[in-house]
């Protein structure tokens, strides 16, 4: 079972461009497809973007 189950099957599109546009603020460069060409420092700031914009979101939400 893959670790990275989309539960709406619909919004792996959306995730997907808000994946290259975290890694385009924070200057990494994703392709299409398979990426594990980048460093574990690359693929964490990825990831650290995204969880910051979805909290950003998130308390945007609240007011």
């Amino acid at each position: 079972m893959s670790k990275s189950n989309i539960v709406v099957p619909e919004a792996k599109e959306a995730l997907e461009r808000f994946k290259m546009e975290a890694a385009s603020e924070v200057g990494v460069n994703l392709k299409q497809g398979y990426n594990g060409d980048i460093t574990a420092r690359q693929a964490g700031s990825v990831g650290g973007q995204m969880v910051k914009k979805m909290i950003e979101s998130y308390e945007k939400g609240l007011k």
